[in-house]
């Protein structure tokens, strides 16, 4: 069988002293007394040089903003990905976010990821790479924001090390920050932060000093004390206080309230916070809910869906218990290599993972398993969907033919020859000029030219999001600039989901 495969509060007292950059995120913790953007050991600045109209400069130390997880031969992206662009229009572009193709999505964060040199022209800092690891945030990618900060390291400063804290928070893993914290000196945390790293250390007598001295001198509210007073000793009620709900729920709030035994609902709070229902203090309930959304969005392995899944029986029916129960029925039936019992539990598990808009993370598991298997009816037309919108489609589905023009077209097109292949409708037709006559907006062209290949991406994204909503021209063009831009593979998978998911909602 297959390997089954976080959080800080606006406290009104404590107040941060310095304006936030232009990528923070507003329910990000205050986790420290001051933080500042600047990095702790300053870098050597940059000297500008301009040679017959060409702006270069001196390189010094390492810029943060150039720290990545990709190196350019494993993205097919320039090192020079920026050009001379502007923070402001890379942070305008990386804004214009909403409901897209996982294959949109993974250029996107893999565009995030990426190493690459920063923007010409952009002093030397971190404003680039705290952007980066923002957008990652709202994106809800936890896991790929932790990897990210990992390659600056927690201490390299103060805005790094608020977001480092925060993610293991909600990632669940809060004793790893607190020692991060205690072992940079430079960094000075705040008062709920210190209390919190206390006891979850152990040290519940300088904690409680810590806060009585607080509540002595007026540095925190009645509220602030009691919710931490209920911290420390979860049985303790503080005369009948009831900490009031924060505003915004940071990460160390809501690990708080949880720790108290009056955990917050996430439904309405920002994406990142679906992270906490995957721990195991959670309910299987909340775990398949949380695994499904963050599924849905392309940031989490889709193999921890299925171990979720397939973790025990389902004690009831609808919505996520039938998927757990199809899935299962499914995987007996892979287990046994029985192709009846698949043609049986195939279509239906099929059918509700569309429902459900899980197609790609279903097709991930499972496509291998199904590949070269001989099955007939529905079960075909499933197979055959399933190992088109693999990630490895152009592999598994080498040798195999359609006598259908649609099923043709997908399957030359996950191939790569559409050569003489005839379009069966209007948003087939747009697909295949991207990949025959690339047709890239003016626009776009101009920042391909100037070598500003990251905007250029990020201003065919919407397109693609467009495309998938019926407008067939932003299709054509969105694609035409991926295959422009060396992003072959990501084209055609963005293609065929376009194809084969609906996504018009």
């Amino acid at each position: 069988m297959r390997t089954k495969v976080l959080l800080l509060a606006c406290w009104p007292g404590l107040a941060l002293g310095q304006e936030q950059p232009l990528s923070a995120i507003d329910w990000l913790s205050k986790s420290l007394v001051t933080p500042v953007v600047q990095p702790l050991a300053p870098e050597p600045p940059v000297t500008p040089q301009a040679t017959e109209g060409v702006t270069t400069e001196t390189l010094g130390a390492a810029s943060t903003d150039a720290l990545g997880l990709l190196a350019p031969m494993v993205t097919g992206l320039p090192q020079a990905l920026w050009g001379g662009a502007r923070l402001e229009d890379i942070q305008r572009l990386l804004a214009d976010r909403g409901p897209n193709l996982p294959a949109a999505q993974g250029l996107l964060i893999s565009l995030l990821l990426a190493e690459a040199d920063p923007p010409l022209g952009l002093p030397k800092g971190e404003s680039l790479f705290l952007t980066r690891v923002d957008t990652l945030l709202a994106m809800g990618a936890l896991d790929q924001a932790r990897a990210l900060l990992d390659t600056a390291g927690a201490d390299r400063s103060p805005e790094i090390f608020r977001r480092y804290f925060d993610v293991a928070l909600l990632i669940g893993d809060e004793d790893r920050a607190c020692e991060a914290l205690a072992r940079a000196p430079g960094l000075a945390p705040a008062l709920p932060t210190r209390i919190f790293c206390l006891a979850r250390a152990g040290d519940f007598a300088t904690a409680e000093l810590t806060l009585d001295t607080a509540r002595a001198l007026g540095n925190v509210t009645a509220e602030e004390a009691a919710l931490l007073a209920r911290f420390m000793n979860p049985d303790l009620d503080e005369g009948g206080v009831s900490p009031l709900m924060p505003n915004p729920v940071t990460p160390l709030v809501y690990r708080i309230y949880q720790a108290i035994g009056e955990p917050l609902p996430d439904t309405t709070l920002p994406l990142a916070f679906t992270y906490a229902d995957l721990s195991e203090t959670a309910g299987w309930k909340a775990q398949l809910d949380a695994a499904e959304r963050l599924s849905r969005l392309g940031v989490v392995a889709p193999n921890l869906l299925l171990g979720l899944y397939t973790q025990q029986k389902p004690a009831a029916s609808g919505g996520v218990w039938d998927r757990a129960a199809a899935v299962q029925a499914l995987e007996a039936a892979l287990s046994a290599k029985d192709p009846r019992l698949v043609m049986r539990s195939l279509p239906p598990a099929w059918a509700l993972m569309q429902q459900a808009e899980l197609e790609v993370a279903f097709a991930t598991i499972y496509a291998p398993d199904l590949a070269g298997m001989a099955l007939t009816g529905e079960a075909a037309s499933a197979q055959r969907d399933i190992l088109l919108l693999s990630p490895e489609a152009a592999k598994l589905t080498q040798g195999m033919t359609s006598a259908d023009p649609s099923g043709a077209f997908l399957l030359a097109l996950a191939q790569g020859k559409l050569e003489g292949v005839t379009p069966t409708d209007d948003t087939a037709a747009a697909v295949s000029r991207a990949f025959l006559s690339p047709e890239i907006p003016p626009q776009v062209q101009a920042l391909i030219d100037q070598g500003r290949v990251g905007e250029a991406l990020l201003t065919a994204l919407p397109l693609i999001r467009l495309g998938a909503s019926g407008d067939n021209h932003a299709l054509s063009e969105g694609l035409s600039v991926l295959v422009a831009l060396g992003q072959v593979e990501p084209a055609r998978r963005a293609g065929l989901q376009v194809l084969l998911l609906d996504r018009r909602g």
